[in-house]
């Protein structure tokens, strides 16, 4: 087979009769995610229920992401979305709810790194006001659909948990022992952190205390001081 050169040649190697010969694997027949790809008769999903406080959603939402399984069966296997329902009893947020899932499923179906979606949607803040929710602060119903992607998307191997690593979890948890033998009378119901705990913005849990003189938060670590 010939190939043409459309580079400048900066260096060159012989190679003699002993050498060994590299065999190279065929990537003609790898399949990448693009939009020419057919929808199989039968896709892999996963059905995600978001409760949301009532003022916001009366009813559930349940968030279904269904999976295409590419090259299956070889090594080069990958798992990635398709395509994305939302379905609800309530039907105020219905017409943007459609729009948002076929630009979405648009997007998956595109290919290439679709992870943009999490912080895109996470960035999403209600006019109105966000809300709180298990604890945690959500700035917008689109953010939180958002949010459910991101765990979607971290099961199936394309984006990888932010957890803490051991030297965080151990300053995190004296931390938490100190203020807890501090201010043991004055918790959260239902969080765990103190009452009078600020708001961080990385994690939007209310979390943050001033400890060391340097505001620091006790669910992700995150410290102004580094």
């Amino acid at each position: 087979m010939v190939k043409k050169i459309d580079k400048k040649i900066v260096a060159y190697k012989v190679r003699t009769k002993d050498e060994p010969q590299e065999v190279l694997a065929p990537q003609d027949d790898v399949v990448h995610m693009h939009e020419t790809v057919l929808r199989p008769e039968r896709l892999m999903g996963t059905t995600y229920k978001l409760k949301t406080p009532e003022h916001v959603s009366e009813h559930s939402l349940f968030i279904t992401i269904n999976d295409i399984i590419l090259n299956e069966g070889t090594v080069h296997e990958t798992r990635r979305p398709f395509e994305i329902f939302i379905n609800s009893k309530s039907l105020e947020h219905y017409q943007w709810i459609v729009a948002l899932t076929r630009i979405i499923s648009a997007v998956f179906r595109k290919g290439g790194d679709v992870t943009f979606l999490v912080e895109e949607l996470r960035s999403v803040f209600d006019p109105k006001g966000g809300y709180w929710n298990k604890g945690k602060y959500v700035p917008s119903l689109i953010a939180e659909i958002g949010n459910v992607i991101e765990t979607h998307l971290t099961e199936i191997g394309m984006l990888k948990a932010t957890g803490l690593d051991e030297h965080q979890q151990a300053f995190l948890a004296e931390k938490q022992a100190e203020l807890q033998a501090e201010q043991s009378s004055q918790q959260q119901a239902g969080s765990g952190f103190p009452a009078n705990a600020a708001l961080c913005y990385k994690c939007h849990s209310k979390a943050l205390v001033q400890k060391d003189g340097c505001m620091t938060c006790l669910n992700c670590g995150d410290s102004k001081c580094g």
